[in-house]
Order: C-alpha cells, then structure tokens, then sequence
C-alpha cells in the first residue's frame, strides 16, 4: 500500500530545488513526488516512511518537518 509523505522544506532557489529531487529519486519504491514551490511543500508517495524521505533530505543539507506539523504561513529557517 502507498504512503502519502508530505513536508515542509525551504525551497528558495532553483539549487535547492534540484539537490531535492536528486535526493527523492533515489529512494527506493517511490511512485510519484511533486515539489510545490508555492507552499514550500514536497509530497512523495510510494512505499516509503516520512524518516526514509527526511532521512535523503538531509543528506543535501535541507531540513524537512512533517507538513501537518507546520504554521504554513511561519517563516522556515534552513
């Protein structure tokens, strides 16, 4: 069955933008992901945890918190 994982990550530049999407497609068994530059907000689903997505984000140096976790109109510090 399919995880929906959606977090909050500071994507202020097209940089970042591109270090993230290297990171998600590298995970195993993802289906599809979207990042909205809008909302800040990167959504993978697929069978994959919040800990494996965060887990590759971090590794690119950005720092994720669970979307529901949020005030999504606060200021994210990176």
């Amino acid at each position: 069955m399919a995880n929906v994982v959606e977090l909050k990550v500071n994507l202020h530049c097209d940089e970042c933008i591109r270090k993230i999407l290297k990171a998600i497609k590298k995970i195993e068994d993802i289906e599809t992901y979207d990042v909205d530059t809008q909302l800040n907000k990167v959504t993978v689903t697929g069978r994959v945890t919040e800990e494996e997505v965060v887990r590759a984000l971090h590794k690119v140096r950005k720092s994720a918190v669970p979307w529901t976790h949020t005030n999504h109109d606060s200021p994210f510090l990176d």
